[in-house]
């Protein structure tokens, strides 16, 4: 038998579980292991499971599942380790729901995984009732929850209007992500965000943050990725792996951490905007040893529980909403509207220009060194 496995998040590596998973499912027949979404990248660094779990593509989890129908596997599993057994059984519902309208045909059995080694963890057949379920939930000791009662317990509620979206299991005093963006805080244990013609406008159960509103532009909240509190828990010591360094000092612009950031592993520097930017890239470039020169306004919102940033890497903090301005300025005079620039020979060189870009805007700022 051939078995698709689609590993999802930082947190069901950082576990152990998803390499604990793969050698059970091995007992089962040939697998074949990918990553689907964007942060678990770094954790599969990590832990050395680079020939273990494919992580060439940036997928979101739905185009994962689709790769392995189409490769016609016998069995699909969706591994995740969810923060609470609702945000888990909600994440694999509307997964399977995309991946669902994705196919044409939809015989492969899809099974997911969720917070094995919890209390409340549990498995998903989420279109088929095979005995394997049944086996691996006494195996690992996990709950069998079906799709209906993940649909009654936790969607049919929900109401999906054209313009509002629930989103569940957030806890008080989380940092809400609308497609890698922070757009605002939690201040209940239930969250919902309304839209007008493609604009957040309003949000129930939290405070906006108008900035981050403003960088998230146009939106559809029926397909945005939502995500809320950390996007990694764990404590871990990153591993830095050896990369072929480019001929030509070679700096790349990036001003969204939604971006496929590690496309520009080959830089030698690349230059971050944004406080959550700068966090999110510098902690992944730090695996390529790669330095940031980041263009922040102090208006950082904690979403790692770490931010790791490679010795050399320079910081400038300037006035309150100006960090945006400064990167167009930055992409213009630097990049010549482009992505990346062979036209420096050292760090040292960009940080002097940079300097002139913003005394030229009239701008306070102030400059930190990691060392």
């Amino acid at each position: 038998m051939r078995i698709g496995i689609v590993v999802h998040g930082p947190n069901i590596i950082d576990s152990g579980y998803a390499l604990k998973l793969i050698e059970l499912l091995k007992e089962y027949g040939d697998v074949s292991v990918r990553l689907g979404g964007t942060m678990g990248r770094t954790a599969v660094i990590d832990a050395s499971l680079e020939n273990v779990i494919d992580i060439s593509k940036k997928l979101v989890p739905s185009d994962s599942l689709k790769i392995f129908h189409d490769d016609n596997v016998d069995m699909i599993f969706l591994l995740n380790y969810g923060k609470s057994d609702v945000t888990g059984q909600v994440f694999g519902y509307k997964v399977y729901n995309h991946y669902a309208e994705k196919i044409t045909d939809n015989d492969i059995p899809v099974i997911q995984i969720e917070r094995p080694g919890e209390e409340d963890g549990s498995i998903i057949p989420w279109n088929n009732d095979s005995k394997i379920v049944k086996e691996l939930s006494q195996k690992l000791n996990l709950a069998i929850v079906t799709p209906e009662e993940v649909y009654d317990n936790h969607i049919r509620q929900d109401n999906p209007g054209f313009n509002q979206r629930i989103v569940h299991g957030v806890s008080p005093g989380e940092n809400i992500m609308v497609n890698s963006v922070v757009i605002g805080k939690t201040n209940s244990d239930r969250l919902t965000l309304i839209a007008k013609d493609n604009r957040i406008v309003d949000i129930v159960g939290g405070e906006l943050k108008v900035h981050g509103l403003e960088k998230l532009g146009d939106v559809d909240l029926d397909s945005a990725i939502i995500k809320t509190g950390l996007l990694r828990k764990s404590k871990v010591t990153p591993r830095v792996i050896s990369t072929d360094k480019p001929r030509d000092f070679k700096i790349t612009f990036l001003d969204h951490a939604g971006e496929d950031v590690y496309r520009f592993r080959d830089s030698s520097v690349v230059i971050t905007v944004g406080d959550d930017t700068t966090l999110i890239s510098s902690d992944i470039l730090y695996r390529f040893d790669i330095p940031i020169i980041g263009i922040t306004d102090g208006d950082l919102d904690k979403v790692v529980e770490d931010g790791f940033k490679v010795k050399n890497s320079i910081i400038f903090e300037v006035e309150s909403g100006f960090d945006d301005i400064v990167g167009q300025d930055i992409k213009r005079i630097i990049f010549e509207g482009k992505r990346e620039s062979c036209s420096y020979s050292n760090i040292d060189e960009v940080k002097d220009k940079i300097v002139e870009i913003i005394n030229n805007i009239n701008c306070k700022y102030k400059i930190s060194y990691i060392e």
